[in-house]
């Protein structure tokens, strides 16, 4: 089996709410996520989170701190590998009054509350850090 691929992606806060793009292009085309994507040889994952921030929103973020790691494979109807990837999510600070804007392999972007997250088409991973980033405010 192939070593997994680095990804990494960033949580931007905004009160309740955080950032989700909605991806066009595989794996999880066509579900809402944290901006993020494929690490390039020789980056960090704290540069890729930032970067990939960057291209799919527009937003320039700082001070990235690890979140949580998942290992991502995923397969096909018969059970083939068709991706792996080791994912690295960031929590990173961005000015408040930053416009973000749909660019690179996202084709839209928004603030999404808890409640909203849980109704939308996201992976796991993301629902799964939403709840423990966001649900602390529903205590």
């Amino acid at each position: 089996m192939p070593m997994p691929q680095p990804a990494s992606s960033a949580i931007v806060r905004r009160g309740d709410r955080v950032l989700l793009v909605r991806r066009i292009n595989p794996p999880s085309q066509d579900m809402f996520a944290f901006p993020g994507g494929r690490g390039e040889p020789g980056e960090t994952p704290d540069v890729t989170a930032l970067r990939e921030l960057e291209e799919e929103t527009g937003i320039i973020a700082r001070h990235p701190q690890l979140f949580a790691t998942y290992d991502l494979p995923s397969h096909d109807a018969d059970g083939h590998l068709t991706s792996h990837f080791f994912l690295s999510v960031y929590t990173v600070e961005a000015d408040a009054e930053a416009a973000v804007l749909a660019a690179d392999d996202a084709a839209d972007a928004g603030w999404y509350t808890l409640e909203e997250i849980r109704s939308l088409p996201a992976p796991d991973s993301v629902v799964e850090c939403a709840e423990r980033l966001l649900g602390q405010l529903q205590c």
